[in-house]
């Protein structure tokens, strides 16, 4: 691509993200990058809050594993200052997302209190670099989008100065779109992995979420039916397994399936791709005592939380099938008597939560509302998202997910309100997948207005929202406080707020009405229009934490 005579800096940046494939711009305004980007047809889509645009981004860029990737741009100060912990919040789970803050102009870009975004998200980025030359766009980002496309995910942020937009761009700039490279592991440690993993009489397989961005879904099912062994996967990995495999443990994190700390607990060798092993109160505590083999795309995660025995470095798919390779022949575990030990673990557990995912009590159960979830939709055609706090230790452990990204997990940062705008960008990436969100009355109160940006900007998602009127898992923390000042109690009538945004709002308060809602909501969004159906629930309080 080459330039051509009077094209301004910003036209330029606009066509070089098109040039490589990016079709959504998120963003709010005042960014003069909006027009450069409608003006050659990538969909400008404007929040009510910068978070939101950037958790949007994040979804585009996840749901396709970084083929295409989200981009998101905002006003300099105020903006860029409230869009920091969305860009956080893409650090934390390791997600590739271009972020084009407008900046100050160069005379003052970096005198105090001008908030410089490539100073001060350096922390929270793989990269930041600012426009100060019209001539150096095009390296600038081939810089930024090489940075995408290779290596651990992450935001890179270039900030592009107010007074640069009108700068002409020399007459013979060219630009040509990034390689994206992949790198394989030492063949000595393939060997050497698989030798412990030959000997090993209970091996765990622990996949997180760099077998999504590898797309490697297909050699981890065919590596654990080779070895026999159970995987487990961890909120981010979580739908990377089929977990009616099986093999399959579930997915863990603060609440998890018994299985999952059964084996953990008994393994002699885990195996763990495509995970960091980030120690987090969000996370499956590892255990001491088993031998480890770390296979992860980013050298600085080796010996990080949990010391390695082996490292296996580069991308996933290609470490998979290096170990694969190297174990031809292998006659690994019995399927069936795994099989039947995973079972002998998940009955009873099961059976211990019987009651409370069957129960017909009102207000309602929150585990019977998500139990019937699962029935009324079709697992393998939706893609959903927990929210912070319950929401996700009340969904994932039980919600089954059988195909690739029908589950977008997170748990790293928990900022709350996350899980709409990743629905929303779920929406426009998938659009023709039943794109979820479940969040409570807390997380609501953080996003909740973005769910006009839903029906201003035609995504229509289905929103499951679960109200018990209070921060409940707080109660046991500020017993005090809220006995003598109400301070969990949050209330609000969400559904007529859908209703005003011009959505399709209930509020559900009994269990024989919950599947018919959830039937009309699907058909809302069929039709087009964005559904909320807000769930009046119990304070509950007890989750799978083992």
């Amino acid at each position: 691509m080459g330039g051509r005579p009077g094209m301004k800096v910003g036209d330029a940046i606009a066509r070089i993200m098109q040039r490589e494939g990016i079709e959504v711009l998120t963003g709010y305004p005042v960014n003069h990058l909006i027009e450069h980007a409608a003006a050659i047809d990538i969909r400008p889509v404007m929040v009510r809050q910068e978070r939101i645009g950037l958790h949007m981004a994040d979804a585009i860029s996840r749901v396709t594993s970084g083929r295409k990737l989200g981009a998101f741009c905002m006003q300099h100060g105020p903006g860029a200052e409230n869009a920091y912990g969305g860009v956080a919040q893409c650090f934390g789970e390791s997600v590739p997302v271009l972020v084009l803050p407008m900046g100050y102009p160069r005379r003052i870009a970096h005198v105090p209190p001008n908030f410089n975004s490539t100073v001060q998200m350096r922390g929270i980025s793989k990269s930041t670099e600012a426009v100060m030359s019209a001539a150096e766009v095009p390296n600038i980002m081939r810089r930024a989008f090489a940075r995408l496309r290779n290596g651990r995910g992450g935001p890179v942020v270039v900030e592009i100065p107010t007074d640069m937009f009108n700068e002409d761009m020399p007459e013979n700039w060219e630009y040509e779109p990034v390689v994206a490279a992949r790198s394989g592991p030492d063949p000595l440690d393939v060997k050497r992995a698989a030798e412990m993993l030959r000997n090993a009489k209970r091996p765990v397989i622990y996949a997180g979420t760099g077998i999504h961005w590898a797309r490697a879904w297909d050699q981890l099912r065919r590596l654990a039916e080779v070895l026999g062994a159970p995987v487990t996967t961890s909120l981010g990995g979580k739908s990377s397994f089929p977990e009616d495999h099986p093999l399959s443990l579930g997915s863990g994190g603060l609440a998890m399936p018994a299985p999952v700390r059964h084996f953990l607990d008994k393994a002699d060798v885990i195996l763990g791709i495509g995970c960091s092993f980030t120690e987090t109160n969000f996370g499956i505590k590892m255990p001491k005592g088993p031998k480890y083999i770390h296979a992860t795309l980013d050298p600085d995660h080796l010996d990080k939380d949990i010391r390695c025995d082996i490292g296996l470095l580069g991308d996933a798919g290609l470490v998979i099938e290096a170990l694969l390779a190297e174990m031809q022949g292998h006659k690994g575990l019995d399927h069936p008597t795994v099989a039947r030990e995973i079972e002998e673990s998940r009955a009873p557990w099961l059976a211990q939560w019987a009651a409370k995912r069957d129960s017909n009590d009102a207000p309602l159960n929150p585990y019977r509302v998500l139990r019937d979830l699962h029935r009324t939709v079709d697992p393998d055609q939706t893609i959903i998202t927990h929210d912070a706090g319950s929401p996700r230790d009340q969904l994932s452990p039980f919600w089954v997910s059988r195909t690739p990204l029908s589950y977008l997990g997170w748990g790293k940062t928990t900022q709350l309100g996350y899980g709409l705008g990743l629905a929303m960008g779920a929406k426009l990436a998938a659009p023709d997948k039943l794109c979820i969100n479940v969040w409570g009355d807390a997380a609501i109160g953080f996003t909740g207005m973005d769910f006009e940006t839903a029906v201003r900007e035609r995504i229509p998602i289905l929103s499951i929202l679960l109200n018990n009127f209070s921060m409940a898992i707080e109660l046991k923390i500020m017993a005090l406080s809220t006995e003598k000042y109400r301070t969990t109690d949050i209330s609000g009538d969400y559904a007529a707020m859908a209703r005003a945004f011009g959505g399709h709002g209930e509020r559900v308060e009994r269990p024989e009405d919950i599947v018919p809602a959830i039937q009309r909501g699907i058909q809302a969004t069929r039709d087009g229009k964005p559904a909320l159906l807000e769930f009046i629930t119990s304070k509950e309080t007890q989750v799978s934490r083992l």
